[in-house]
């Protein structure tokens, strides 16, 4: 199992709207990539303008699958990631759940 964690810092302002954008494409992405089997999405409780993405995907090509997919480009890359001042993702391998 492939762990990704994903760190975004809006803009300022641009929370509430990466949120809702956020709780959009989480469910397209659970019902429509049966290789990702866990996707949270995190805020910010002292900073609301940051975000902790926390997703399982089976393996690599699971991963590579779902940054082609429609739901990735049109929401992630293309309203999401404008609104963001920094994106970090770091990959791991899951050890024990």
């Amino acid at each position: 199992m492939l762990v990704l964690v994903a760190w975004y810092e809006c803009k300022p302002g641009e929370g509430d709207a990466v949120a809702e954008a956020l709780a959009r494409v989480a469910p397209i992405i659970l019902a429509e990539e049966p290789g990702c089997t866990r996707f949270d999405v995190c805020r910010g409780r002292e900073n609301p303008e940051h975000f902790l993405l926390y997703e399982h995907y089976v393996d690599e090509a699971a991963l590579a699958v779902h940054r082609e997919t429609p739901h990735f480009k049109q929401i992630i890359e293309g309203e999401i990631v404008p609104r963001l001042a920094k994106r970090e993702r770091v990959l791991y391998n899951l050890i024990a759940a």
